[in-house]
């Protein structure tokens, strides 16, 4: 491993092995979890760790060989589409089935707790940042990790306040107000 790239290629083997915690996480909980919506959500954010953990994969892997960063946000696009949008449908769609679980909120809060540590960890290395393109990455992976966390919240918020939840995202007045 190059001098040049030894404190890098650290940061990024830490951040290979968050995003393996991660995406293990995740999956568990989609098997675990009993409502529908909460186990696609779970679903659909392990793949998504499995493609972060692929970018920062070739990126530790041209660090290791003394290259420099390649940008990896275009390389490696997330599969699906619009999250918020995805899961205003699904709550939609089974609001009359969802009944929060005690373990189906612990496991909305470990994921809320994984993605404010990931953001935290990205915004740590992005000022450490030595490139354009790094930063750019980093930026990338922060709006991706911060994505994730506002769904967790707002999942949290459905489970444990429908009502709150309805006025909140869906713009629903309340009649008589």
């Amino acid at each position: 491993m190059p001098g040049k790239n030894a404190q890098a290629c650290s940061a990024y083997r830490s951040a290979l092995e968050m995003e393996e915690k991660g995406k293990a996480f995740y999956e568990k909980a989609a098997g675990a979890t009993k409502n529908p919506v909460g186990q696609k959500m779970f679903q659909m954010f392990a793949e998504d760790e499995g493609v972060h953990h692929e970018r920062i994969q070739k990126i530790f892997d041209a660090l290791s060989r003394g290259k420099e960063i390649v940008n990896q946000c275009a390389v490696l696009k997330l599969r699906h589409g619009d999250l918020h949008r995805m899961f205003r449908d699904l709550a939609r769609e089974h609001a009359k089935t969802i009944k929060p679980e005690t373990s189906d909120l612990e496991a909305l809060e470990i994921g809320i707790d994984l993605e404010l540590h990931s953001i935290s960890f990205y915004e740590g290395l992005r000022r450490e940042s030595r490139t354009g393109e790094e930063r750019a990455f980093l930026t990338q992976m922060i709006e991706e990790e911060k994505s994730h966390h506002t769904l967790f919240s707002d999942m949290k918020l459905y489970l444990t306040d429908t009502s709150a939840w309805y006025i909140e995202k869906e713009r629903h007045g309340m009649d008589g107000a």
